[in-house]
């Protein structure tokens, strides 16, 4: 069995369980032409393409329906995830209907999410689609969002997927070491880039986000961070250096980032400035990392960490403490991040075991550059796991 599909056999075995916790009745993927508009659910609970529309779905109760083109089909049977598996050739409506109305469920979970992109794959045409077919029925009101089924599926890693996240994280701080050995005074951010990029090529590996961007790296105080790729701008004595990183293994990511400080001519460590950023930076990250553990809010976890980086004397961050990660670097479900219209309710989702988050913040230092810290953990029942392993120390250049 590929690993592809040992990753939808597991993640099925989940979905009852789940649906019963969240109060849900069935859980409908609806998809079309999945090449063009893949819908982020597919890898987790389907592990093929489709090219006619095409209908999953997923009982409370245990039942595993597929509803596909009669091409479709040989696809579906080959993972063998499905035990029904139900074919047509004019239209996919009347036999959706029909197994909607044989299971008749009081509530329906499709793919819509204002607050979570891992669960917002339908699209606007399918949703039409789907009204029409049941308009006349009683399911046309039982519609609800799967954001909170698509969040605990997709967060709760389980031991397979916790160890390729682990591996891809093994490579990534592989790669960092040699990069440390080329880091000098006067090498372009494009030429550092370079480095990663060949590493990577020669692992056989792929990004973690897209290529141009992957590694950002920041060089000085000149270079203005955020999502963004390498420039022609040097490294130089007396600034910093950080650069953010990550790679796609087996289909999981990792999401890094490092810090160098290049020393300037006559000093044998880093200046004040430098090392008091580098402490409060720190010090606000474990103060996240004390409160991360299971049933807590991720608003909470971030508000600790936010607290602790402004009464050091930094500028509030604008943006999250930290993100869910695993197929994607940004892996959708609950965030560490303030109480902000943009994040929606992500925010207010519960940590749970076995979520796989990123701890990242920073600050600037004037004159310097910036300093942004960010590492890999994993929620046990009893707090966290570093899965990275921690850049205690700043990264010196002589």
């Amino acid at each position: 069995m590929t690993d592809a599909l040992t990753l939808v056999r597991q993640k099925l075995d989940q979905v009852p369980a789940i649906l019963d916790e969240h109060g849900v009745d069935l859980w409908l993927t609806f998809v079309h032409e999945t090449m063009l508009t893949p819908d982020p659910c597919l890898d987790l609970v389907v592990g093929t393409s489709c090219t006619w529309q095409s209908a999953f779905l997923l009982s409370r109760s245990g039942e595993r329906i597929a509803i596909v083109g009669r091409f479709d089909a040989p696809g579906v049977e080959q993972v063998g995830a499905y035990p029904e598996i139900v074919t047509y050739d004019e239209s996919v409506r009347p036999v959706l209907r029909e197994t909607i109305e044989r299971l008749d469920p009081q509530t329906i979970a499709l793919n819509y999410s204002p607050s979570n992109p891992a669960a917002d794959g339908l699209t606007h045409g399918l949703w039409l689609v789907l009204r029409e077919t049941l308009e006349g029925t009683p399911y046309a009101d039982r519609l609800v969002s799967s954001g909170q089924v698509v969040g605990s599926l997709r967060g709760r890693k389980s031991s397979f997927e916790i160890e390729r996240i682990r591996a891809a994280i093994g490579e990534t701080e592989e790669i960092f070491a040699l990069v440390r050995e080329h880091i000098g005074p006067g090498r372009k951010e494009t030429e550092i880039a370079a480095i990663f990029h060949e590493e990577v090529s020669r692992r056989g590996l792929g990004y973690a986000w897209e290529a141009g961007q992957c590694p950002a790296v920041d060089a000085g105080p000149e270079k203005e961070v955020g999502h963004t790729g390498p420039t022609e701008l040097q490294t130089r004595r007396g600034v910093l250096l950080h650069t953010d990183f990550g790679v796609l293994k087996d289909g999981y990511c990792s999401d890094l980032q490092r810090m160098w400080y290049l020393l300037d001519e006559g000093e044998s460590e880093p200046p004040q400035d430098v090392v008091a950023a580098w402490d409060a930076v720190w010090a606000s990250m474990d103060a996240g990392a004390a409160v991360l553990r299971p049933g807590v809010q991720g608003h909470e976890v971030d508000a600790a960490a936010r607290a602790s980086l402004v009464a050091a004397g930094y500028d509030e961050p604008m943006h999250a403490l930290g993100h869910q990660l695993g197929r994607a670097a940004h892996d959708g479900g609950a965030l560490l991040a303030p109480l902000w219209d943009r994040y929606g309710d992500a925010p207010r989702g519960l940590v749970e075991e076995g979520h796989v988050y990123t701890l990242e913040y920073g600050g600037q230092v004037p004159g310097r550059g910036y300093i942004g810290l960010e590492e890999d953990v994993l929620v046990k029942a009893g707090g966290l796991e570093w899965l990275s392993t921690p850049q205690r120390e700043l990264w010196l250049v002589g």
